[in-house]
């Protein structure tokens, strides 16, 4: 009769996606993981298969979470559609700026993926299609409203709204400021309505 496990699966995928988040697949070793979730190697192998199963399930793990934020923040009945979207925008602006934020796992996949057809590059697509899913059901409300054209390809402006957080986290991670990210998102923004994304007078540069 096999021995019941003394640990809790939650607990051990939560502590290694942290240290795929921050080292990436390739370049976490056993060793990483077995520190940081306190289990043996062969333990590790037992329970998930391998690190590169126990990346996919942690990869698996951060998607539902990032998904659920992101419906949460766009998810207030008390605001319009594109107020919701705005206020998200610049939220993340002030949370991707913090110095000790690290890039979250699925955005370190997607830096990751080959696009070759392979689980990562499945499990890393999926990601970007279910986080694309929450804006375009946003901003179809927005169309509905009249908020946005009547014309507007709202999957298009999904993925696009994808692209722009995803890229603010990495630019985030790389130390680039507050003020930066701030008018990447306000020109993301600009983009619901059509406007031309031009720099202005004073606009902050990469260094502030």
């Amino acid at each position: 009769m096999p021995r019941p496990r003394k640990f809790v699966e939650s607990d051990v995928v939560s502590s290694a996606g942290e240290v795929f988040a921050a080292h990436g697949l390739a370049a976490a070793t056993l060793d990483d993981l077995v520190r940081a979730t306190g289990l043996g190697k062969q333990s590790l192998y037992n329970a998930f298969g391998g690190k590169r199963e126990l990346f996919l399930r942690a990869l698996s793990e951060d998607r539902e979470e990032a998904t659920r934020a992101v419906s949460e923040a766009l998810g207030h009945e008390d605001a319009s559609a594109l107020e919701q979207i705005r206020g998200h925008m610049l939220r993340l602006a002030i949370e991707l700026s913090s110095s000790d934020r690290r890039v979250s796992l699925t955005t370190r996949a997607l830096v990751e993926s080959t696009g070759e057809d392979d689980l990562l590059s499945t499990a890393t697509k999926a990601g970007i299609e279910q986080l694309a899913e929450v804006y375009a059901q946003c901003l179809e409300h927005a169309r509905e409203n009249g908020d946005l054209p009547e014309g507007a390809n709202v999957q298009s402006l999904a993925v696009y709204f994808v692209a722009v957080t995803r890229g603010m986290e990495l630019l985030g991670r790389a130390g680039v400021g507050r003020a930066v990210l701030t008018a990447v998102a306000l020109d993301a923004l600009r983009a619901l309505h059509g406007q031309r994304m031009e720099a202005a007078d004073g606009s902050p540069s990469l260094r502030e």
